[in-house]
């Protein structure tokens, strides 16, 4: 799979696309270097960059490179695009192949490795594709009522935790922040103009902050995902379209996402640190970090994103944030013995290996301290494909599910979700990217409510007030005769919804 968590159809099999790099070895010499040059310069990198990988170089944090580290970079091939000195994380590009094993010798180095495995740029293996638009006549259709948005009626997600009575007592602050660190987010949306916050946006693609004015932004052939995500959050309670679970807090677009579809290290990094320094008070994180979707700390390069990343998430709480991710939607149980990945690493030529789950580790969502979120559907039983594990997943919220299989209540008609697209329309999708900024959003008003608590209040609160919700069992949810997954754990803690169902109107409810 690839590393977006929401899904076109709820099929558990995608077929792979080669990376950009493997392609072009089967087309005529006098289109390879065209094509590579192009895509990056859309990547804003020179030509000889499409010859390099990136890496992140971990130090001491609070620590900027020191002169030798410097020279010794030089030495190897490598040059430094950007350092974040307050976690220790330098990015570095390097067309030399045994970088990271030579810059791992020097002093001061703690760890170093490759964020990818095909040099700069990719193509993506994404299985978003276009979500199902609502049509012209569908919007038309919808009518304002008893002070609801058009089509608001259409959201059965938002009754299902309560969101709509939350409303009639608080929408939210205008002075909480919600970043979107995700495939970039349309501002111009009338759902999300009123509620965007442009000084906490960026474009973090290349591993170092573009601030210039609409980088944020998806470009034209790039997914829908970021914007869709951002409708569910704050998408604003106006007349128009549909309401988000906190229409009055702020949202921002961090874009991490390349135009070939994928989130690398050095851009997640830099989107952390960005949220981080930029006053945003709750991230939302609904992919995983690529090539690999589980990175083993037995592995060098892979060990080093994860010290990266979780020094970039750890430095987000500690400025204020709280950092919330999707569990990922392949029905793994991420606390069985083992789990075969089938699709790492995703920008080469992935293979099939057996990971140990306690020493291989999604990234961000299962980094410290990150709320793990999983997806239900309109019955609110786990949906079909979301991943689940006693004692990983924190809260679970709505992400939809296939029709059939969890059907909405009237008027509702669809058992996805609905959420904001670019250029101003609106769509469903499903997945645990959806169930996250579910979750994101009651954080939101939790901070709302609660303008002085910490990262950690916040956290206690959201799973204190969360509906405790009862293991399936059993879970045939397709109706076939077999059992599609196994909960373990109690009423208000088990393996399929965590602590429960998170809840709007607790959020917005002093105790």
């Amino acid at each position: 799979m690839a590393h977006l968590r929401s899904r076109r159809t709820l099929a558990l099999a995608v077929p792979v696309v080669m990376s950009l790099t493997a392609s072009i070895g089967f087309l005529p010499a006098a289109s390879a270097a065209p094509q590579a040059e192009s895509a990056a310069r859309a990547l804003g990198q020179t030509a000889a960059d499409a010859d390099s990988f990136s890496y992140v170089v971990n130090i001491r944090e609070g620590e900027a490179p020191s002169r030798a580290l410097k020279k010794a970079i030089g030495e190897f091939g490598g040059t430094i695009v950007t350092s974040y000195d307050r976690i220790g994380v330098v990015v570095v590009h390097s067309a030399n192949p045994e970088f990271a094993q030579h810059i791992r010798t020097v002093r001061g180095v703690q760890s170093a490795g490759a964020t990818r495995t095909a040099p700069l740029p990719a193509q993506s293996t994404t299985d978003v594709g276009t979500p199902k638009v609502l049509s012209a006549s569908e919007v038309a259709a919808a009518d304002a009522v008893d002070g609801k948005d058009p089509l608001e009626p259409l959201q059965w997600d938002l009754p299902a935790i309560k969101a709509d009575k939350a409303h009639e007592k608080s929408l939210g602050s205008d002075k909480v922040t919600v970043a979107v660190i995700d495939t970039g987010v349309d501002d111009t949306h009338p759902d999300l103009a009123p509620n965007f916050d442009r000084d906490a946006s960026v474009n973090c693609v290349a591993g170092k902050p573009d601030t210039s004015e609409g980088a944020w932004r998806p470009g034209a052939a790039e997914s829908p995902h970021g914007t869709h995500v951002a409708g569910e959050i704050a998408a604003a309670k106006n007349g128009i379209g549909m309401t988000g679970v906190a229409p009055g807090v702020k949202v921002a677009g961090i874009k991490v996402s390349n135009p070939n579809g994928f989130f690398y290290t050095e851009a997640v990094v830099c989107g952390f640190v960005w949220a981080a320094e930029h006053g945003v008070d709750v991230t939302n994180n609904s992919y995983y970090t690529d090539p690999w979707y589980f990175n083993c700390t037995d592995d060098p390069d892979q060990k080093a994103l994860v010290t990266a990343l979780t020094r970039a998430t750890r430095y987000a709480e500690r400025k204020g944030a709280v950092n919330v991710a999707a569990a990922g939607n392949e029905n793994y149980d991420l606390t069985a013995d083992e789990i075969t990945d089938a699709s790492s690493p995703n920008d080469s030529m992935p293979g099939e290996r057996v990971v140990d789950p306690s020493e291989c580790f999604d990234i961000p969502t299962q980094l410290p301290g990150v709320v793990t979120v999983a997806a239900t559907g309109a019955k609110g039983l786990k949906a079909s494909f979301s991943n689940h594990g006693l004692g990983v997943i924190d809260i679970a919220a709505p992400g939809g599910d296939r029709t059939a299989y969890q059907t909405p209540d009237a008027p509702a008609v669809d058992g996805r979700i609905l959420g904001t697209l670019p250029g101003g329309t609106w769509g469903y999708m499903a997945g645990t990217s959806m169930a996250s900024p579910h979750v994101a959003a009651v954080a939101a008003l939790i901070k709302s409510t609660y303008p002085k608590a910490s990262p950690a209040v916040v956290k206690t609160l959201l799973y204190a007030q969360a509906d405790g919700t009862s293991c399936t069992d059993p879970y045939d949810i397709d109706g076939d005769g077999k059992i599609d997954a196994v909960c373990e754990g109690t009423k208000n803690r088990n393996g399929f919804y965590g602590w429960g169902m998170a809840d709007a109107l607790a959020a917005v409810t002093k105790w």
